[in-house]
């Protein structure tokens, strides 16, 4: 069971929870960099106004921005060819509004890009990834507001013209289908316009997000189209959570249930973004739901000219749903509800570990779809003890890893078309979720706490050794 020989090998971030230096050369205020700390058991907050004395964790995050050649070598060292991370929205357009770029945020990236050229590494770009100008919140309530398609064309022909020779491998938005969820209208939509409270209080909206979601689609389909049109040589991708849903019994009932929410959650998004047009099952959803989509003439067309290239995905555990109301109870993680599935065990923070769900999702998806695919994130949060030698000895995090690459490797067997595979948070960062420091999931340790504390430092854990392994062996060597 081989990989292709040109297998994408690398790691995967995203600004937000990385980059830190939030107020530095102009970058402007993103939703996360309005968000309080958190962990497992306490919500992280959203706040309109920065409190004195309260620690935002994306202001600083494990400082790529200062970090970034050191970072970009570990990366080299471990072998990889493909390095996926995102651009700060508001490092390039401060609020989201404006009509030139902010020429200090291009140049950090120009940096970041060129030292990757330095090592042959291909970067993978995510356009939007959790990082919504907060501007745009209190403007027009995120998403929910047509204006922001306008106001993500502009910045996305800013960076594709900027960066033409740089990149070729781009992601419109991060989990889109987020925003199928309530937790989503705070990390992907923005539709919290005078929202002050923990991000599980977020009040829910149906209406205002998938209205929000038709904005988003369109604005992907717009952007894919243009940059078809003007550089033929990128490829652009779409980003979805994959919450592999299993029937929690074989009665019918669970089946049914089971089916519908694989199509809200997980097909919803990515059948507009790839087939280019609402999917069948959609009209009876909405209705029932009492969501009543606004569409303008052209929007219908657009979806169908603006068809992405190869679909990504993150993939971090299964779940099982039930028609029974008194059966279900949260799963928890990577925002999937759900019932917990009695034959998988569950990392510390309760996602359950299925290997084997990915190579079932890999053949679900390429059956769906028949283009390319690429695992963007996978990985392992658990708590990573810091030895007084420096090292960090993490096999959970190596046996996770190893099962969930075997069992891509069963999927290409069975044909499924897989590109490549960035495991998440290659170094660690602030969790998206929680907003804390103690869920790590790198194979590079930082030195950097739930209080703000830490030097930044990084150290090299176990399993960035095995994994150099793993790609100087193409996947053989496990």
């Amino acid at each position: 069971m081989s990989l292709r020989k040109d297998f994408l090998w690398g790691g995967a971030t995203a600004a937000n929870q990385y980059e830190g230096a939030w107020d530095t050369d102009g970058k402007g205020f993103s939703v996360p960099d309005h968000c309080t700390n958190g962990s497992h058991t306490s919500p992280k907050r959203v706040t309109p106004v920065f409190e004195e004395g309260t620690l935002y964790p994306s202001k600083e995050a494990t400082d790529f921005y200062h970090h970034y050649k050191e970072d970009i070598a570990l990366a080299a060292e471990m072998g990889f060819n493909v390095f996926r991370m995102s651009i700060n929205w508001t490092r390039i357009f401060p609020t989201g509004m404006e009509k030139e770029p902010n020429e200090k945020g291009l140049e950090f990236y120009d940096r970041v890009f060129d030292e990757l050229k330095k090592y042959d590494i291909e970067p993978l770009v995510t356009i939007s990834h959790y990082e919504l100008p907060y501007a745009l919140v209190e403007k027009y309530n995120g998403w929910y507001g047509r204006e922001l398609i306008d106001c993500y064309f502009n910045y996305c022909k800013a960076i594709f013209e900027r960066y033409k020779d740089k990149v070729r491998y781009w992601l419109t938005f991060n989990e889109i289908n987020s925003g199928t969820m309530p937790m989503g209208a705070v990390l992907s939509l923005g539709t919290i316009k005078g929202f002050n409270g923990p991000i599980n209080k977020v009040p829910d909206e149906p209406q205002v997000r998938y209205q929000g979601l038709h904005h988003m689609f369109v604005a992907s389909a717009k952007v894919v189209k243009y940059a078809h049109e003007h550089y033929p040589q990128f490829k652009m991708g779409n980003m979805s959570i994959f919450a592999t849903k299993y029937p929690y019994t074989c009665d019918p009932k669970d089946v049914l249930k089971c089916q519908k929410m694989m199509r809200v959650v997980n097909w919803y998004c990515s059948d507009v973004q790839v087939r280019g047009y609402y999917p069948s099952y959609a009209k009876r959803f909405l209705e029932e739901s009492g969501i009543r989509l606004k569409m303008e003439a052209g929007d219908e067309e657009l979806l169908k000219e603006g068809k992405v290239d190869f679909y990504t995905f993150s993939y971090y555990m299964s779940g099982c749903e039930s028609a029974d109301d008194e059966v279900l109870a949260k799963a928890g993680g990577n925002l999937v509800g759900g019932v917990a599935n009695p034959y998988l065990k569950a990392s510390d923070w309760g996602w359950q570990i299925d290997p084997e769900g990915l190579r079932y999702s890999l053949n679900e998806i390429y059956d769906r779809y028949q283009i390319p695919l690429m695992v963007v994130e996978n990985g392992l949060g658990a708590y990573d003890k810091l030895e007084e030698d420096g090292s960090v000895h993490d096999s959970y995090r190596i046996d996770y890893l190893r099962k969930h690459i075997e069992q891509m490797k069963e999927a290409v067997e069975d044909g499924v078309d897989l590109m490549g595979y960035t495991p998440w948070g290659w170094i660690d960062v602030v969790s998206a979720s929680t907003g804390e420091m103690a869920k790590r999931y790198g194979f590079v340790y930082v030195d950097k706490y739930d209080d703000g504390t830490g030097d930044l430092s990084r150290r090299r854990k176990d399993s960035f050794f095995w994994y150099k392994k793993v790609i100087a062996s193409n996947g053989e060597e496990l």
